[in-house]
Formats: structure tokens, C-alpha cells, sequence
């Protein structure tokens, strides 16, 4: 017994010695290699993220992008994270369906607009320029400057008045979805699922007509936020393919706002593009309820400090005014910060975030299900998105680094980050010149 002991012990001793620190170096290094390689693909592919709400509050001589906010995404995150393109968003709450509550939309729309447009041509023309076309995006790339695209969320702010297609265009959108939460004239909206109350069945005359519209002019057709049979039909008309701007798989994350595998199907057939959230409730919402009960009592004892309520859920925060919503999400993200080490602290075990990791799975999926060329990346941040590891634009790269981790190649990672969104965006411009000719 004591001569197969003896051994045992020594190759234990051995083990815990030299040639242990030599395997852990070799796993160390291969880390490093894996981390090396992913830095070496983030530097060389163009980095592009299609969802990024904006406060026009930020956007002023005292305080803008140049400086490092509170807000997820700013000039200095980007550098640092390496991300290249952000899509800022020209958002706009439903409203009345009413000549007053389309005039009120509209200048909230231009004040977004007028903001953007301060940021590239006032604030920041030497770090960062306005994108038009994919041809723009590589140009500006190239040039060493960060690159800002607009999409508008919500047409509500048209009115009746589809000539504002092509004014929108004109001041750079390149998407735009015909709904958000609530139906809008042009086109019902996913939470009807819920209500199980619909006002057009799908698009009303006016957004059938907007669908043509856009196509004629260039903006991309978004799907995100409108119902199923909206969404049916807005694929059915368009001449050129659609873009969901911040969705995920459905079939992993149980939520209207997400898509079901029929409509993943259709995407694909039509040649669109499916950009994953990163926004955890719509990636991992059992991880949300779970987490959130727990860590609500925390969040609660700092807003207790700073005099403030905390809402229930997202749907009582986008009911409110916008400018008490911007100011609610600000207030919010501010103590998040706060009480995040607490929380991580005490939940690490129990109720761990949402993380990269999950968010990768959806990509996973999607790649899967409809193709390497139909899927790319949105954040949602500023507008409640960031999960563990890409919680505001500074940490872009642990997105590339999990993607070559699941051996992702260089090129199929280009395609995910940007080629896919660019090349849609080609064809609708493609779409468009052939539309206005034949007129």
C-alpha cells in the first residue's frame, strides 16, 4: 500500500510544483493569444451599433458628446471601446392621433434632429461626421473620426403628411420604424399583443403608403417595434429589404418585442437584417425577474437617498413625458452606478446579470436559424439597454472577444458588426435611384 502511496504523492508534489505554473502558463497564454487575436479583429472591422437613444440635454455648448457623461454612449466611450458607428436615434413617445399631438411629435423630432446635427457640425466636425451611405461609413472610418448615423423610432412625428419622408431623409435618417409602443397613424404596435386591442390590422392606408415612400427615398424599413401582421405586410410591400434595428430570437427570450421564427423567416426570404439587442429583458428575462427582485430592495435604499421613486417596470417609464422620462432614465443610471457594486456583491451567486455571454447566444441562434448574412449587433443603450460586460460603449470589444471565442471568423465577425446592416443599406439606396428614375 505505502509503494502506491508514494508515488501518488510525488506526482501530487510534482503537479503543485514547476510543472503546475507551466500549465497554468500555457492556459494563461492561450487566453492571451484568443484576446490578442479578438483585439486584432475589433481594430480592422468597422464596429456598428444601430441603436442609441439620445437626450438633447447632452447636446448643448455646456454639455455634449465631446465629454465623458453619465449617459452609456459619448465621443470618448466610443474611442475607448472601439466602436465606430453609433445610430442615433431621433425617438419619439406615442401620443394622440391628433393635428396637436402630430405638431408636438414633429418638433420633438427636430429638436433630435438639430441636436445631431450641433454634435458633427458645431461640437465635434474633427472627431466625428455624419454617414449617409455605406460609402460615407468606410470614408470617414479611414480618416481616423468616429461616424454618426440617424434612425428615427416612430413615424408618429409625419403626421399625415408623407412629404416628410423624404424631409427626414433629407436630414440624414436612413431607418425608421412606422411604430413604437402604442399604435401610431401609420401602423399597430406589438404591445397590442398584450392589449389584445388593434387599431389597423396591421398598417393603415397611410403607413402602406410610407412603406412606398421609403423605399423611393432611401430609409430603411425598421420592423422592431410594430405587430406581427404590420411587420407581415410591411415585408410583403417593400421593394427592398427590411431592417430589425433592435430585436432578438423570440424562440430564447419570450417577449412581443422580440421575433418568432416565422418572422425570422420572412427577414431572411426578403433579405434583411436582424440586429440582436443587447437590452437584458428582451435576451435572458428570467435572469431579469429574478435579479431584479432581489437587487430591487437595494436599488431602492440609494434612490431613497436621492429622493426618488423607481418605477415598476419599462412600460410606466415610457409612459411618461419625455422630458420627465429623459430625466427619470438619467436619475436611474446614476444610482444604478451607484448601488451596481452592492448589487453585484450580494447577487454574484444568486442571481447573476445578464452578460455577454447571453447576448451571444442570441446571435448564435439567429446565425443558425437564417443565415450568417442576416444578423448584426444594436446596444439600446441610453434607452435601457447594457448588459454585464457591454454596459455602455467603452466595453464594445468584450462583444468582439466573445464572438472569437465561439470561433467566429474574421470575416463572418465583419459581417455581424457591420457588413450585413451596410450591405442592406446599399440595396435600399439601389432600390431607391431605380424608383425615382422610373417617376
Amino acid at each position: 500500500m505505502k509503494r502506491v502511496l508514494l508515488p501518488l504523492l510525488v506526482i501530487s508534489l510534482l503537479l503543485s510544483g514547476p510543472a503546475a505554473s507551466q500549465q497554468t502558463a500555457k492556459k494563461e497564454m492561450s487566453e492571451q493569444d484568443l484576446i490578442a487575436k479578438a483585439k486584432k479583429i475589433h481594430a480592422e472591422v468597422i464596429t456598428l451599433d444601430t441603436h442609441d437613444d439620445i437626450n438633447t440635454a447632452n447636446f448643448t455648448a455646456e454639455k455634449n458628446y465631446t465629454q465623458k457623461l453619465e449617459t452609456q454612449v459619448d465621443l470618448p466611450k466610443m474611442k475607448e471601446g472601439g466602436l465606430d458607428v453609433a445610430w442615433f436615434i431621433v425617438y419619439t413617445g406615442q401620443g394622440a392621433l391628433t393635428e396637436e399631438g402630430y405638431e408636438k411629435a414633429y418638433a420633438n423630432a427636430i429638436d433630435k434632429f438639430d441636436a445631431i446635427d450641433r454634435l458633427v457640425n458645431e461640437y465635434a466636425p474633427d472627431k466625428i461626421e455624419l454617414a449617409r451611405t455605406s460609402d460615407d461609413v468606410r470614408r470617414i472610418v479611414k480618416k481616423g473620426k468616429l461616424v454618426a448615423m440617424i434612425g428615427v423610432e416612430n413615424a408618429y412625428p409625419m403626421g399625415t403628411d408623407l412629404g416628410n419622408v423624404k424631409k427626414f431623409w433629407e436630414r440624414g435618417a436612413r431607418y425608421m420604424s412606422l411604430a413604437h409602443n402604442g399604435h401610431s397613424q401609420f401602423s399597430d404596435s406589438n404591445t397590442g399583443e398584450r392589449s389584445g386591442e388593434y387599431l389597423h390590422n396591421g398598417l393603415s392606408d397611410l403607413g402602406k403608403q410610407a412603406v412606398a415612400e421609403m423605399n423611393k427615398w432611401g430609409i430603411m424599413v425598421d420592423i422592431s417595434h410594430p405587430s406581427k401582421e404590420a411587420i407581415r405586410q410591411m415585408i410583403e410591400l417593400s421593394k427592398a429589404p427590411v431592417i430589425a434595428s433592435h430585436s432578438s430570437a423570440r424562440a430564447l427570450a419570450d417577449h412581443p418585442r422580440n421575433l418568432d421564427d416565422e418572422q425570422l423567416a420572412w427577414i431572411k426570404k426578403n433579405g434583411g437584417v436582424v440586429q440582436a439587442v443587447a437590452l437584458d429583458s428582451y435576451v435572458n428575462p428570467a435572469k431579469v425577474e429574478k435579479r431584479d427582485k432581489l437587487s430591487r430592495e437595494i436599488l431602492e435604499e440609494f434612490a431613497k437617498k436621492e429622493g426618488m421613486k423607481i418605477y415598476s417596470s419599462r412600460e410606466e417609464v415610457m409612459k411618461l413625458p419625455e422630458a420627465e422620462r429623459n430625466d427619470y432614465i438619467q436619475k436611474f443610471i446614476e444610482i444604478q452606478r451607484k448601488a451596481r457594486p452592492v448589487i453585484d456583491e450580494r447577487l454574484k451567486d444568486t442571481a447573476p446579470a445578464v452578460n455577454v455571454s447571453d447576448f451571444v447566444d442570441h446571435i448564435d441562434y439567429l446565425v443558425k436559424k437564417i443565415g450568417i448574412d442576416h444578423v448584426g449587433i444594436s446596444s439600446d443603450f441610453d434607452g435601457g439597454g447594457g448588459i454585464e460586460g457591454w454596459n455602455d460603449a467603452s466595453e464594445t470589444f468584450n462583444v468582439t472577444l466573445e464572438l472569437v471565442r465561439r470561433g467566429y471568423t474574421k470575416e463572418q465577425i465583419k459581417k455581424i458588426w457591420s457588413g450585413n446592416l451596410l450591405r442592406v443599406l446599399d440595396e435600399v439606396q439601389k432600390v431607391a435611384k431605380q424608383l425615382q428614375k422610373a417617376k
